[in-house]
């Protein structure tokens, strides 16, 4: 155009207009801009075939990517004449077999222009496909007998990433003309933008699957703790699955909601990562629990069951019993009858003994001070070899008001979560995932202050840690695998969550929302058996306000 001012191309060294030159580099560097922004795969394959053909005005195009060295995969292509669009973010799958690179029997299969640019790691740059020789378009010509359209211009571009590997071919087609619309071949100004292009798009496709790649080897990574975790106690293992699935459920749950106390509550899907990561990893610190404590099934268990040797003592007791009453029908045979009469009673009375032992030995919700009371008479009531039934360390093991473990056993399996967070504060988290320490130290902290490790109160913590919290409860209460317990009813669960609402323990906005979104439902119908699942009246769930 007369007057404008004119650049030299760096490709061919033709004056191209400043205008276009400027407009060019505004496309690459807003390109760059929103390929460095998405984390997407699909969509950011979508968006370097969009700005490619935007940026040379291209009719259509297809970009590739290189599998293992031998296959050239479509993954996105566009016709914008034919309002053809496949692959991407459309939904419609592209069906096309796999492009091979080298024939069967080992020679380049650079027939195909695709295939040439990767093995020969240059731009093929075609102005009518019909008029060119050496290439096989025999593919091309099929489809444009099919749809009665015209291929022309084609610009193959390989692109390579910062390692120089080449990692996907992106091919322009039918170069339009931006005033007349009129097909032309591509310039050497759009080869040049196209590479540029296409360098970029290299770069930000190999940050990208790098970053997805190191994301999926830190999670292997956790899976691997689990594992070894779940080798010392496969009960504590599936606690360690079970509970990041119901602290997403919630999650989403809350963030569904759009009125109450948690409306303005959402999650983008850093957030949902973050918080998944923090559920795998909320008990990783029971790798340092001793194992006969994490499988602590019944009271006097270590390494073994101590209520073998109380039942060791009875058998004693029991033959001392015997003794007596035969060393009696000796001395005095007349009063046979009375004696075996007290002896038949005082082996019926250590039976009924040792049953209540191993009853209070099983563990259970709640020990009574009768029992308590009747445990310790029991110790001293009876006498083995000169010595009391029980020692003072099976005394206070069977006098466990709840559950199996004693208070310097529940310290060590608390202790736990002071290692997880020691362990997880200890990593150089990215900021994106630097809250994954806070959410998974919090599941123990209760509304009131009175949880541990830090004695946190409700304002003090986030709202995901405080959803961890109730699913690492309710996922304990309903647990099947236990050594110690049955899983209880949903009916039962709820009942029980729903005091430590009342008790200021959990969360009441979001205990309403594991209600009323029915989050404890789902879990129930993935993880609970059939007889678990009971009738759940709303109306007597304790702290429900709904």
């Amino acid at each position: 155009m007369k007057g404008e001012t004119m650049q030299e191309s760096p490709v061919s060294g033709k004056n191209v207009p400043m205008a276009d030159i400027f407009r060019w580099i505004e496309e690459l560097n807003h390109i760059g801009a929103a390929l460095s922004a998405e984390r997407d795969i699909g969509m950011l394959l979508e968006t370097i075939l969009l700005a490619a053909m935007k940026i040379v005005n291209a009719d259509g195009g297809t970009l590739y990517r290189v599998i293992d060295g031998k296959w050239i995969r479509f993954e996105t292509l566009r016709t914008d004449s034919l309002g053809i669009a496949m692959g991407g973010t459309t939904g419609k799958e592209i069906t096309f077999p796999l492009i091979p690179l080298y024939k069967d029997n080992g020679e380049p299969n650079d027939s195909l222009v695709v295939a040439h640019a990767v093995l020969g790691g240059s731009t093929i740059n075609i102005r009518d496909v019909y008029q060119e020789k050496g290439f096989d378009f025999s593919g091309t010509r099929k489809f444009d007998e099919m749809t009665g359209y015209r291929s022309r211009s084609f610009l193959t571009v390989p692109m390579r990433n910062h390692e120089q590997e080449i990692i996907g071919v992106l091919q322009l087609i039918n170069a339009r003309d931006r005033e007349t619309g009129e097909i032309v071949g591509f310039s050497d100004v759009d080869q040049s933008f196209a590479e540029s292009l296409a360098s970029q798009a290299a770069i930000a496709l190999t940050n990208r699957q790098l970053i997805i790649q190191m994301e999926e080897l830190f999670e292997s990574f956790i899976n691997v703790i689990n594992n070894a975790i779940d080798n010392k106690s496969p009960h504590t293992g599936k606690h360690l699955q079970r509970v990041p699935v119901l602290t997403m459920m919630l999650a989403e749950a809350a963030n569904a909601t759009t009125d109450g106390p948690l409306k303005d509550f959402s999650m983008t899907d850093r957030d949902r990562m973050e918080l998944r990561l923090a559920g795998l990893l909320h008990d990783c610190g029971k790798i340092v629990t001793p194992v006969h404590v994490m499988e602590k099934s019944t009271k006097l268990e270590t390494i073994f069951d101590r209520i073998h040797c109380v039942e060791a003592k009875f058998a004693v007791l029991r033959r001392d019993a015997e003794i007596a009453y035969l060393n009696g029908v000796i001395a005095s045979p007349e009063r046979k009858p009375e004696l075996e009469r007290d002896y038949r009673a005082a082996l019926a009375q250590l039976e009924e003994d040792l049953e209540f032992l191993n009853k209070c030995n099983m563990g259970g919700e709640f020990m009574s001070d009768a029992d308590v009371a009747r445990v310790k008479e029991l110790a001293v009531r009876h006498k083995v070899d000169g010595e009391n039934l029980l020692s003072d360390d099976e005394i206070e093991n069977l006098t466990i008001r709840r559950g199996t473990l004693t208070a310097a056993e529940r310290q060590i399996i608390n202790g736990h979560i002071d290692v997880t967070i020691d362990m997880l504060e200890t990593l150089p988290w990215p900021n994106r995932l630097k809250n994954v320490p806070e959410y998974a130290g919090g599941h123990h902290e209760k509304m009131d202050g009175t949880g541990y490790p830090k004695g946190l109160k409700r304002d003090e913590m986030s709202i995901q840690a405080r959803m961890m919290g109730i699913a690492d409860i309710f996922e304990a209460l309903t647990a099947r695998d236990r050594p110690y317990k049955q899983g209880k009813t949903l009916s039962e669960s709820l009942a029980i969550l729903g005091k430590f609402c009342l008790d200021n323990h959990i969360d009441p906005d979001l205990f309403d929302v594991f209600i009323s979104r029915g989050v404890y439902l789902d879990y129930a119908n993935q993880f609970m058996s059939p007889e678990q699942i009971d009738e759940v009246d709303h109306s007597k769930i304790p702290g429900y306000r709904m």
